[in-house]
């Protein structure tokens, strides 16, 4: 199995992983990192604000880059 590292960026800020993952299949990697993807945008729903956010999961293995998901949450108030 190959060894892969989600990496997770808020915005202009970079967490990236360390310890990885070993996963058997590209498609076991991208549910994975939707899983992952889902649970951060459904926490950070509380603290979103006016201004909406961005955030993503930047998947790697030890050659380079496998997979990018984003999720955009934006806020358009029409009265307040």
């Amino acid at each position: 199995m190959r060894r892969y590292y989600f990496d997770i960026r808020e915005g202009d800020e970079i967490f990236p992983d360390e310890e990885g993952l070993e996963l058997s299949t590209i498609e076991k990697v991208q549910e994975e990192a939707a899983r992952s993807l889902a649970d951060m945008a459904r926490d950070a729903v509380g603290t979103l604000g006016t201004s909406g956010r961005q955030m993503s999961i930047e998947v790697r293995d030890d050659s380079g880059p496998v997979l990018h998901l984003k999720f955009t949450f934006a806020v358009e108030r029409r009265r307040h």
